[in-house]
């Protein structure tokens, strides 16, 4: 009973970090959870999200510091998302996946 427990609890684990994140509505550990984003950027990506909700990628760039195009297009492959809409400049089908499309020039990501 144990092992099938850890087993389901693994899986949801697994999926959720897959699941996407929108910018506009995730906490602290939603955002510390995120590859790419350490307690630096959330913080600064919350103290500006309580001046006013992100209208979009554009408005996000402008006002976090340290949240430039790269970084957008990295934030989008892992799922998070402004206003519902992955970054303009992400790969096609990364936010919905969380994942890089796999390149099949080079065999990988």
């Amino acid at each position: 009973m144990w092992k099938h427990w850890m087993a389901m609890m693994a899986t949801a684990g697994s999926l959720s970090a897959h699941a996407g994140i929108e910018i506009n509505q995730a906490q602290e550990a939603d955002l510390d959870g995120i590859r790419g984003i350490g307690p630096g950027t959330s913080a600064r990506i919350l103290q500006a999200r309580r001046e006013a909700p992100f209208a979009d990628w554009p408005d996000l760039i402008r006002r976090v510091k340290g949240i430039g195009p790269a970084s957008a297009r990295r934030l989008s492959a892992e799922g998070v998302t402004v206003g519902g809409q992955p970054f303009a400049g992400a790969p096609a089908g990364a936010a919905a996946t969380g994942r890089l499309p796999a390149d099949p020039q080079s065999g990988s990501r």
